[in-house]
C-alpha cells in the first residue's frame, strides 16, 4: 500500500468518530512522536529492494503486538523469508483501548482486530500455545504434543496476570462485590471484559457518590507490569468523572511503590494533578496481598523505614525498614493484579535464573539477543529488562530485535540498540494527558520544545484519535 493509501485510512479512521475536520486532524498528525516520520516521508523499515539472502527457519511465539510487528518487519527484510508463527488467537485486541473503554470513550468493537489481516500465507500459523520451552535442543512443544524445531526463536509471549496471588481472589470475582480490574482480558478468546467491567464499576461509583461518599482503593502491585502508569490512569479518570458530576468520594491509592513516578519531574507533575481533586490520599509501600470479599476489607502488606538512634559521636543515623500488615475498608476497588512472565517461560532455561528478574526473559538489555542462547531473541512485555512493558516500547523493540537477528544469521556483529524508549500516556483527567517519554538515561520527549510534565489536551485527542489507526495500519505492518 503507498504511503498516500496508508495516511487516508489512518484519517478516515481518525475523523470517524472525533469528530475533528481532515485539516484538524492533519495537524495533529504533524506533531504526534509516532506518525512525524510518516508525514515526513519515510518508508518502510526495510524493503525488498535491500533485504537480506539469510535463511534459517524462524519461529515467533506469541499472537500480540510484538510479535506481529516482527513478523512484518521480517517478511520485508528477508528475501526468503521461512517463518513459522505460534498464536492460539485470530483475534487481536488493541489492548491500550482498554483504558478509553473504562472511560466511556471506545466500546468493546473498538478495539477488535483480526490477525489475519497480518499474517499471511507466506508465514505457516500453528494456532496452538507453546506448552514447553527446549532452548538446548532448539525446539518448543505446543499444548497438542507438536514439537516444533527452529534455527532462530523469537520470544514474544506477552505477560500473565496472576489475580490468584491475591490470596481470596480469583479471576471470576471481577466484576463482584465492587471489585474491577481495567487489565482482565482473555486474549485466545478474543475478550476484554476488563474494559467492559470497569466502565460499569466506574457507573457504580458516581451511584454510590449521590447518596454518600464512598472509599474508593486503587491498587499497584511491587511487580513489574504492563502499563505502568495505567493504576493512576484508572484513579484519575475515575476521580475527574465525579468531579465533572459534582460529586466526590474518598480515594485512596496504595501503590507498592514509594513515589508516583519513577522520574522526579513526572513525579512532581503527578503531585500537582492530584491537588486538582482533594480527596486522594496515597499509601506508598503498600502491596495488597489479600481481600476479603464479603466483608470489603482488603490487607496489605506495608513496608516503609524509620530512623535508628542518632550517633552521638557522628551525628549520623540508620534507616531501619519496617514490615506490618494494614487493613482498609473499602466499597470499591479498583485491583491491578501481580504480573509475572507465562508459566511455559517461568519452567523453562530460558529466563532469567536468580535475581529480581528471575523468570523473565533472559535477554541483554540492549541487543535485545539471550545471554546464553543466541540464536534467540524477545520483544515486549515477557523481556526482563529495566524498562519497556509498553506498546511504544515494542515498537523500538522491533527494528532493533530485527536488525540484530539478521546480522546473527549472516554471523555479523550485533549493531543495533534498544535505548530504553518507553511512553507512557498518563491520563490525568478527562480531555488531558502527560504524554511521558523516557529511556534508561532519563526524560526523552519526542519534541524537546513541549514541557513533558505539561498535561495537554492534544495527546489527549493523539491518543484517542490517531494512535489506534496508526497501531492498525503502521505499526502492526512494520512501517513504524
Amino acid at each position: 500500500m503507498k504511503k498516500e493509501d496508508l495516511l487516508n485510512d489512518i484519517l478516515d479512521e481518525s475523523i470517524s468518530k472525533s469528530g475533528m475536520s481532515r485539516r484538524e486532524a492533519l495537524k495533529m498528525m504533524a506533531i504526534s512522536p509516532v506518525a512525524a516520520s510518516v508525514l515526513a516521508g519515510s518508508t518502510v523499515a526495510s524493503t525488498k529492494a535491500n533485504a537480506s539472502d539469510a535463511v534459517g527457519h524462524i519461529v515467533i511465539v506469541g499472537g500480540g503486538a510484538g510479535a506481529i510487528m516482527v513478523l512484518s518487519r521480517l517478511k520485508n527484510a528477508l528475501n526468503n523469508p521461512n517463518i513459522t508463527i505460534i498464536a492460539p488467537n485470530e483475534v487481536h485486541l488493541y489492548q491500550p483501548g482498554q483504558v478509553f473503554m473504562a472511560a466511556g470513550e471506545y466500546t468493546f468493537e473498538d478495539i477488535v482486530m483480526d490477525n489475519n489481516d497480518w499474517i499471511d500465507d507466506s508465514v505457516k500459523w500453528v494456532k496452538d500455545e507453546v506448552a514447553t520451552f527446549d532452548a538446548p535442543n532448539n525446539k518448543v512443544i505446543t499444548r497438542a504434543g507438536d514439537e516444533i524445531s527452529y534455527d532462530y526463536l523469537v520470544v514474544a509471549t506477552g505477560i500473565e496476570y496472576n489475580y490468584e496471588a491475591i490470596e481470596g481472589l480469583t479471576k471470576e470475582d471481577i466484576g463482584t462485590n465492587g471489585i474491577s480490574s481495567v487489565y482482565l482480558n482473555d486474549l485466545e478468546k478474543g475478550t476484554a471484559n476488563g474494559g467492559i467491567i470497569t466502565h460499569k464499576w466506574f457507573e457504580s461509583v458516581q451511584e454510590a457518590s449521590t447518596k454518600g461518599k464512598p472509599t474508593v482503593v486503587f491498587t499497584q502491585p511491587s511487580t513489574p507490569i504492563k502499563c505502568g502508569g495505567a493504576p493512576q490512569k484508572m484513579l484519575y479518570l475515575c476521580d475527574d468523572n465525579l468531579k465533572r458530576n459534582e460529586l466526590s468520594a474518598n480515594m485512596i491509592f496504595a501503590t507498592a511503590s514509594k513515589k508516583l513516578f519513577s522520574l522526579p519531574t513526572i513525579d512532581e507533575a503527578l503531585h500537582k494533578v492530584q491537588k486538582r481533586y482533594n480527596n486522594i490520599t496515597n499509601h506508598f509501600g503498600h502491596d495488597l496481598k489479600k481481600i476479603d470479599i464479603k466483608a470489603k476489607k482488603a490487607t496489605f502488606r506495608h513496608i516503609y523505614e524509620i530512623q535508628g538512634e542518632v550517633d552521638e559521636d557522628f551525628g549520623g543515623y540508620e534507616m531501619i525498614t519496617k514490615v506490618d500488615t494494614v487493613e482498609i475498608d473499602y466499597d470499591f476497588i479498583h485491583v491491578v493484579p501481580p504480573m509475572r512472565a507465562p508459566h511455559a517461560l517461568r519452567k523453562s532455561d530460558l529466563g532469567w535464573q536468580k535475581g529480581s528478574a528471575k523468570g523473565w526473559l533472559e535477554v541483554d538489555k540492549e541487543s535485545l539477543q539471550h545471554r546464553r542462547y543466541k540464536n534467540v531473541f524477545g520483544i515486549g512485555d515477557v523481556c526482563g529488562i529495566p524498562m519497556g512493558k509498553t506498546g511504544g516500547s515494542a515498537r523500538h523493540h522491533g527494528p532493533v530485535l530485527v536488525e540484530n537477528l539478521i546480522a546473527q544469521m549472516e554471523s555479523k556483529e550485533l549493531k543495533a540498540k534498544f535505548d530504553g524508549y518507553t511512553v507512557c500516556p498518563l491520563k490525568v483527567q478527562y480531555g488531558e494527558i502527560i504524554m511521558a517519554e523516557f529511556n534508561y538515561n532519563g526524560l526523552a520527549p519526542s519534541f524537546s520544545f513541549l514541557d513533558p510534565a505539561q498535561p495537554r489536551w492534544i495527546w489527549w485527542a493523539f491518543d484517542l484519535y490517531m494512535l489506534k489507526p496508526m497501531y492498525k495500519y503502521l505499526m502492526m505492518k512494520g512501517r513504524m
